[in-house]
């Protein structure tokens, strides 16, 4: 592909190719670690770690891991909320040679098995508050270590006190380990130094289980190459932050792929003060924004939304904001205007990508110019187009709607233990997203929809999401999500579910009303029902598929 019409938007100092190092993804705190000793690592309730310590910390954990027995290519699953244990976990098992399995703490026994049965884990290390659950998974898996820690083992001491104080046992923090089972700490102290592993580009570096917003989550499987190149890939696309010194806000959970990768390991890589935030608290990020000052903000637009709406946004000093980039769902203009207002001219951009690619494939220029409603141009050394839905082998003209493609030393190796799913998505280099989308002229991309959720009313394609945006459109709407139903005379017809704003109400007559306003006859909902929140991923996208699991009703009425 020789055309990269996007290539001339890029902002200043953004390279259009970059030369990528062959080392193990590890090597980034081992380097940083050098070159920045005595910079901030982590702040995590006001507690820091240097640079140093951190390294140390990953050393002894990478010791202690082989002295458990683990070897290269063993999969390590860690069940952790951002926090000081989970990077000191992660690069402490890539060091081990390790291939690290991120989980999420909040799943229950039954998701928990299904993900360490099916990576083969062999070592998990878990919060305690989610140790029950992993308990009771156990049984079916491979796993035969496991390494307990608590939120509080890296707060502050009088904070660590009052937490055990008032807060553990309440809050279902204390637990009794089972025989054999081992905490953090007692980890940390079985070595000082690792016996080094040959660790190479090509090596898995981690399984990363698929959001399963389309289907059962499958783990691509993330080389070392893959991770390093994203990693920095997303940080040339701000080249004006600074090696000990530019902080970044880690609300974006590391255990999903875009918090793993624009925050955590961009982070250690550019010697990022990483201010750790291990749940979704809107006064706890508001705080620590005007505390800490850090300059990048990478998160989803939920998170912003949340801000925004907020009286207590008043309350503290955003102003260090510098870049959002905002990904997993579509950024409404409105949302990204707003923020922007608040931080006083911090910028926030829409970007794109999955976990199959490292994520980020494609984002709108930070300082340049932002197409809204785009996912803007594709990253440096990362090649899209778009391709006929029939077929995938046709390539087809600027403005024509088909399936987004992209290649580029980020992708994934493929699914893990799933050779014809693989096939499926990997196709001559190219990544096939199941996103229907289209290119401009200029090289920007939009994304009309998932090509697996696509309505066909009467042989006519209806895209969820424009019936979302014009929901979306109408002031007392919160959520929306859009489905397609079984209908005897049209095929499939559209169903819309809706939460309102607090306070604010809506008939669902009224939103049928609005939609036929913007929208062709066939693409209107035939009914609209109202709840009081709609189901979603961690990350704050609607998941279209357990609306479809789980309608109230499911049969269209007749007209």
């Amino acid at each position: 592909m020789t055309d990269r019409p996007w290539l001339r938007f890029y902002d200043e100092g953004v390279p259009r190719t970059i030369a990528y190092p062959e080392v193990a993804l590890h090597t980034f705190l081992d380097d940083t670690a050098r070159r920045t000793p005595d910079a901030i690592a982590t702040i995590f309730f006001d507690a820091k770690l240097t640079y140093r310590e951190l390294s140390r910390a990953a050393d002894r954990f990478a010791a202690g891991l082989q002295t458990l027995g683990v070897e290269k290519g063993d999969r390590v699953a860690l069940i952790l909320p951002n926090c000081p244990q989970y990077v000191i976990a992660f690069y402490g098992a890539l060091r081990a040679g390790a291939i690290v399995v991120p989980c999420n703490p909040l799943y229950t026994a039954t998701e928990l098995r299904r993900q360490l049965a099916d990576a083969g884990a062999r070592v998990a290390v878990v919060l305690s508050r989610a140790y029950p659950a992993l308990r009771d998974a156990l049984p079916g898996t491979a796993v035969h270590e496991v390494v307990v820690t608590s939120i509080k083992d890296y707060m502050p001491p009088v904070l660590r006190a009052l937490f055990t104080l008032f807060r553990e046992r309440k809050e279902g923090h204390r637990v009794r380990l089972a025989p054999g089972h081992r905490t953090f700490r007692a980890v940390l102290r079985l070595g000082r130094r690792p016996t080094p592993v040959a660790v190479g580009p090509s090596d898995l570096a981690a399984l990363l289980y698929t959001g399963g917003t389309t289907g059962v989550p499958k783990g691509a499987m993330l080389s070392h190459r893959a991770l390093v190149t994203n990693a920095l890939q997303s940080r040339a696309w701000y080249p004006r932050t600074v090696a000990g010194h530019t902080r970044a806000l880690a609300v974006m959970p590391f255990f999903h792929a875009y918090g793993l990768t624009v925050v955590m390991n961009e982070g250690i890589h550019g010697g990022y003060g990483l201010v750790l935030i291990p749940r979704f608290d809107l006064e706890m990020i508001l705080k620590a924004i005007d505390r800490y000052r850090p300059e990048l903000f990478a998160g989803a637009p939920r998170v912003y939304v949340a801000v925004n709406n907020s009286p207590l946004a008043q309350k503290y000093d955003l102003r260090s904001i510098e870049a959002c980039i905002s990904g997993s769902a579509p950024l409404p203009v409105e949302v990204a205007t707003e923020f922007e207002r608040l931080t006083h001219g911090g910028k926030v951009v829409e970007g794109y990508g999955l976990t199959e690619a490292a994520p980020v494939t494609h984002c709108n220029p930070i300082l340049g110019r932002r197409k809204v409603g785009t996912i803007g141009v594709p990253f440096p050394d990362v090649d899209a187009k778009i391709v006929d839905l029939e077929t995938g082998a046709r390539d087809l003209s600027v403005g024509e709607v088909g399936e987004l493609v992209v290649r580029g030393p980020n992708l994934m190796d493929g699914y893990w233990n799933a050779p014809t799913e693989t096939a499926l998505v990997l196709r001559d280099g190219w990544l096939y997203t199941g996103d229907v989308a289209r290119m401009d002229e200029d090289g920007y991309f939009t994304i009309v929809d998932r090509k697996k959720e696509l309505i066909i009313v009467s042989g006519y394609n209806v895209y969820p999401r424009e019936v979302e945006e014009v929901l979306y459109a109408h002031p007392a709407v919160l959520e929306a999500g859009a489905i397609g139903i079984a209908d005897v005379e049209r095929g499939e017809v559209v169903k819309a579910f809706v939460a309102l704003r607090p306070g604010m109400t809506a008939t669902p007559e009224e939103l049928i009303a609005h939609c036929a306003r913007s929208l062709a006859r066939y693409k209107v909902p035939v009914a609209i029902e109202l709840r009081p929140e709609l189901p979603k991923t961690l990350i704050g996208k609607v998941l279209r598929r357990a609306l479809v699991e789980r309608p109230a009703s499911t049969e269209a009425p007749r007209a």
